[in-house]
């Protein structure tokens, strides 16, 4: 009898289905290979993670999308290993030949030059300074983080050169770059957003395996701000009949630790994260998976995911107007609410290629 509805401990995904979106070969596991191999061989190996080390060119990511707030980012990896299951990034390990499931958590990549190609492109003369987003697509401060510290060396280099950054993160590892931080906070150059899902660290272990506990990321929101770090609390997603009662306690948590910001996403569920997400549902709320489903749906005119500019972060109907009333209380009554960051682009100094400032 296969165990196929046995959970995957430590990971998000349930499987490592590649997409059909590009025509590449399926790959499934037997069911009854599995079983005779467990018999005769005990459980399955322990999944492990890879690092890919690779060398791009550029490292900026310019975009056009008038719905969101910046129009460059950086991503020190690709792939991450927090595992979250509804990542909206997932389909884009596709692009390696890869599973958006469990290969997006297990099978990384790095880019240890990302900061002498940061350098280098804001050296040249026809560069502008605006704010560079850091974490849109994967976490900055995933677990790798702690040995190749490519985060870090970016925020050096931004520091030195007095470049706006936002970051965006799951993980209170980002106070152990507190002190650059500080430093640009100073200068009114970066702001800080950690995304809390919910308040129940059994749930987080199943949403986000090995993402930071939802305590540790409230309280690295509230030393972030103690610093003086501009920050804002991100309740994203926020995933019906499963997570959005925590909205109004993560609201009131935020407010007390100081917390200068907060917002809601609502989940997304582009391309194979819809099956993924279906999947796990299977896995681990069978009993829920119906009704989660028929809100999602209902919040986006009857499918999945809507892709579209504007209304795939507005949804639509009344659940969606149901979240947002209660938001909006729920932040009345904490006396904090939405802001929008300005960070200074005034500073800026064009650094040499080689990490020279330039003097004039």
């Amino acid at each position: 009898m296969s165990n196929t509805h046995i959970p995957i401990k430590g990971r998000g995904a349930q499987s490592a289905a590649t997409p059909q979106r590009f025509g590449l070969a399926e790959r499934a596991t037997d069911g009854d290979w599995r079983d005779a191999m467990e018999a005769l061989d005990g459980p399955p190996i322990k999944l492990r993670t890879t690092v890919t080390e690779e060398r791009p060119k550029t490292i900026l990511s310019f975009n056009q999308s008038p719905d969101i707030a910046f129009d460059r980012s950086v991503n020190a990896y690709r792939g991450c290993e927090h595992g979250c299951v509804y990542c909206f990034a997932r389909p884009t390990h596709a692009y390696h030949d890869l599973s958006p499931g469990l290969d997006f958590e297990t099978k990384l990549f790095a880019k240890p030059d990302a900061a002498r190609l940061l350098r280098e492109t804001l050296s040249r003369p026809k560069y502008r300074p605006r704010p560079i987003a850091m974490g849109t697509n994967t976490d900055p401060y995933q677990p790798i983080e702690d040995r190749y510290r490519i985060t870090r060396e970016m925020l050096e280099v931004l520091r030195d050169a007095r470049h706006p950054v936002t970051i965006t993160t799951k993980s209170d590892r980002v106070l152990r770059d507190i002190d650059i931080l500080a430093d640009m906070a100073g200068m009114n150059l970066v702001a800080v957003a950690i995304s809390v899902t919910s308040l129940d660290p059994r749930l987080s272990g199943k949403l986000e395996p090995r993402a930071a506990a939802p305590a540790k990321r409230l309280a690295a929101l509230g030393e972030l701000a103690t610093a003086g770090v501009p920050t804002h609390c991100s309740i994203a997603p926020v995933i019906p009949a499963i997570t959005d009662e925590f909205m109004e306690e993560i609201i009131q948590h935020a407010a007390r630790q100081g917390v200068s910001s907060v917002g809601w996403i609502p989940l997304r569920l582009p391309h194979e994260v819809s099956p993924l997400f279906r999947e796990w549902l299977g896995v681990h709320f069978p009993e829920r998976a119906g009704k989660v489903m028929s809100i999602v749906r209902s919040i986006r005119s009857g499918k999945d995911n809507d892709p579209q500019f504007f209304s795939r972060l507005r949804p639509i109907g009344v659940w969606a107007e149901l979240f947002r009333a209660r938001f909006r209380i729920a932040c009345r009554r904490a006396g904090i609410e939405k802001m929008r960051f300005e960070l200074e682009v005034g500073h800026f100094r064009r650094p040499g290629a080689e990490g020279q400032l330039r003097l004039f």
